[in-house]
């Protein structure tokens, strides 16, 4: 058997669908790719691949050997660690998340991670919209709301405080609402935190209200809403952490603070299952630890 450069190699070209993908990924041309993949189909006897001028497709047999192999290199990366004097990580470790959680509340909380494991190099894809983990060699990704996929390998890691903001000058103009039916006469901005979950629920002494409100001003990226809110354009709805720092230089002013919204989860979703590597396990509990040890109050 190839060792196991060239299955590693086989698993890039099946997710990505593209030798070219896949061989860039590796650091070779993809003459190079084509030929050790080719290779492997000679030593197991079977085509593993299908090329057309479209795509590059596993077959039959190819899906079925991909399913296999996965998780036994997910196994030999493990392995590999266990008996690594001081446990140390190597390689690639792949993180997906949400660009707004992945600045303000990860990367700084992964500093002392990465500093333990120096030999571990750490890619970020940051980014609101959703993407295809495995295609993407994504080892975890950071959701926050609910998981489209329940059945999905997923560890909970974190309960965000999410609260109702706008800046001091759209409250001069425009005045602060003092109940929740009161966001229906406001300028409300929208963003993918705003819009978990669709209506934004209020709780207090026992009494649910549920606002559904049309934003006035709409963007796909948390940071974006974050960044209209302190502009004055309107109202948002927010995770606490993700506006802390607006919060506390009076950039943002908390409203509605004897309303409590319902928090946001936030899970860790292994697309690979079991085969995923140690190295995302590892930095999971690493941030369920930091999370942990994070203040859960917002300022008002």
């Amino acid at each position: 058997m190839k060792d196991n450069f060239a299955l590693r190699l086989y698993t890039r070209v099946a997710r990505l669908g593209s030798f070219s993908a896949a061989a860039r990924e590796c650091g070779l041309s993809q003459s190079q790719a084509s030929r050790i993949v080719a290779d492997l189909e000679a030593e197991l006897g079977v085509r593993l691949l299908s090329r057309t001028t479209r795509a590059v497709v596993p077959t039959e047999a190819g899906g079925e050997f991909l399913a296999r192999v996965e998780p036994i290199l997910a196994a030999l990366d493990e392995a590999e660690h266990s008996v690594r004097e001081g446990g140390e990580l190597r390689g690639l470790l792949r993180m997906s998340m949400p660009t707004s959680f992945g600045i303000r509340d990860v990367i700084p909380r992964l500093a002392s991670f990465a500093e333990r494991h120096p030999d571990l190099r750490i890619e970020l894809q940051l980014g609101d919209r959703r993407q295809d983990l495995v295609r993407d060699a994504v080892d975890v990704a950071i959701r926050l709301g609910r998981l489209p996929d329940a059945t999905a390998t997923a560890k909970r890691i974190a309960t965000i405080p999410r609260v109702v903001v706008a800046s001091p000058e759209y409250l001069d103009r425009f005045g602060a609402p003092e109940t929740p039916d009161d966001l229906v006469r406001h300028r409300i901005v929208g963003g993918t935190a705003a819009a978990v979950p669709t209506a934004w629920r209020f709780e207090r002494h026992g009494q649910e209200s549920a606002i559904k409100l049309d934003p006035h001003f709409l963007t796909d990226e948390n940071e974006g809403a974050i960044a209209a809110a302190v502009a004055g354009f309107g109202i948002t709805s927010t995770s606490g952490w993700a506006c802390r720092r607006e919060l506390e230089s009076g950039a943002l002013v908390r409203l509605l603070p004897d309303w409590t919204l319902a928090g946001i989860p936030v899970h860790a979703y292994f697309p690979m299952g079991r085969a995923t590597r140690a190295a995302a396990r590892a930095a999971i509990d690493h941030l369920v630890s930091a999370f942990e040890r994070s203040p859960s109050v917002v300022p008002d």
